[in-house]
């Protein structure tokens, strides 16, 4: 059965529903144009990355008041702050006088006060105007209202998350259901207490395809028993095709029997995380915190990787692994072996996320999702739905 979907009228992109002759699944099918037009692309910037919660960077890039962090989120240039009670802000880059940038740095620290080198106005490390020459000569209704523009800033895992809407409701409105369909109300992040890892390595990859391949492949392993054989010695139930790190509660998969950690030769790279029971120390986790993170969850550390769109066609993809910082003081500490394993596996991923993008380009690009990929069809759903929403705020 094939029927008409109106949801993206706004963008002329066309859905289709497409169910199995057995009627055991139904998913939203996408067009090549919704992965490679431009004008998709930003209304998904507005509609989506301008309205919900992004992880942007971990906490410690901001060690105490003053320090600040320097980046773009969906055209907008942010300031994160630290200001002087130890909480981080969201300051957009732009004086209110004459609409200059105030800083070009990526990080640094401000000290007490943010100064517009164009005529010297001045903010507190909270964005309210503190002063600014011959400002008394200014008119009450020109000087009224002169604070910096702010965006939405909590912090959560360790890492700071930002959302450009400076009404937004609180993070775990977001998160929450994400959390409860995954693990069933069991706080599986809590054990792991990432807010007290350090990132031991990072690694940056540019994937030449638009951001939602990415979160489709991550969504299903029905190429894992093809494609991964080193992810899939470390984790068996991957080559049953059904091992997504988002399945149904507790979807965690038992290690090999002969594996002591999650690395590539299967050696344990330190001692299991504190707080883990011993039932977890042979477990893997994962889960997607759309629309920008993937957490993998392993004895001995955790991987973060926050996907970050450039355009229709190109993708940032930052992967951080964070081990706890007793184990990264110990003499002869190397991550190498457990960076590999998911290195290699991201690597192998992106290079066919890069044949797909291409694909797009074919009048007669489809996909067919098999039940192993049912979960395709919920993260379909969530952008669908964020694309029929009234727009995003168009000030921060």
């Amino acid at each position: 059965m094939t029927v008409a979907h109106d949801r993206w009228q706004a963008t002329g992109v066309p859905f289709t529903f497409i169910s199995s002759a057995g009627g055991l699944s139904m998913v939203l099918q996408w067009p090549g144009a919704a992965y490679r037009s431009s004008e998709v692309f930003d209304t998904e910037q507005e509609r989506i990355f301008r309205s919900t919660w992004l992880c942007v960077s971990r906490s410690a890039r901001l060690p105490g008041p003053g320090s600040f962090l320097n980046i773009e989120i969906a055209g907008e240039n942010i300031l994160l702050v630290r200001n002087r009670e130890g909480e981080v802000r969201a300051l957009l880059n732009l004086c209110r006088h004459r609409g200059s940038l105030m800083c070009t740095e990526t990080e640094g620290n401000f000290g007490r006060s943010i100064r517009c080198p164009y005529h010297s106005w001045t903010y507190s490390l909270d964005g309210q105007l503190l002063s600014a020459p011959y400002i008394a000569e200014l008119s009450p209704e020109a000087r009224e209202d002169r604070d910096l523009y702010t965006a939405s800033a909590t912090e959560w895992l360790g890492y700071i998350w930002v959302n450009l809407d400076p009404h937004a409701e609180p993070l775990a409105s977001q998160m929450a259901p994400l959390l409860e369909a995954r693990f069933d109300g069991e706080d599986v992040l809590a054990k792991y207490d990432t807010a007290s890892l350090d990132v031991a390595h990072t690694v940056v990859y540019d994937v030449a395809a638009n951001w939602k391949l990415i979160f489709e492949n991550f969504c299903e392993c029905y190429h894992c028993p093809t494609m991964h054989p080193e992810l899939c010695a470390a984790v068996p139930q991957f080559r049953t095709g059904y091992g997504t790190v988002s399945g149904p509660a507790r979807q965690g998969a038992e290690l090999a029997a002969d594996f002591s950690g999650f690395s590539l030769t299967g050696a344990a790279t330190a001692d299991p995380l504190p707080g883990l029971d011993a039932a977890d120390e042979r477990m893997f986790y994962g889960v997607l915190l759309w629309p920008s993170v993937s957490l993998n969850f392993t004895p001995d550390h955790v991987l973060c990787m926050r996907v970050e769109p450039l355009a229709a066609d190109r993708t940032r993809v930052v992967a951080e692994w964070l081990f706890h910082p007793d184990a990264m003081a110990q003499p002869g500490f190397d991550p190498a072996d457990a960076v590999k394993l998911f290195d290699v596996t991201n690597r192998q991923d992106f290079e066919v996320i890069e044949l797909v993008q291409r694909g797009t380009r074919s009048r007669r690009f489809e996909q067919v999702y098999s039940p192993h990929e049912h979960l395709i069809g919920q993260f379909h759903e969530w952008v669908d739905d964020a694309m029929a929403a009234t727009a995003g705020p168009t000030e921060v």
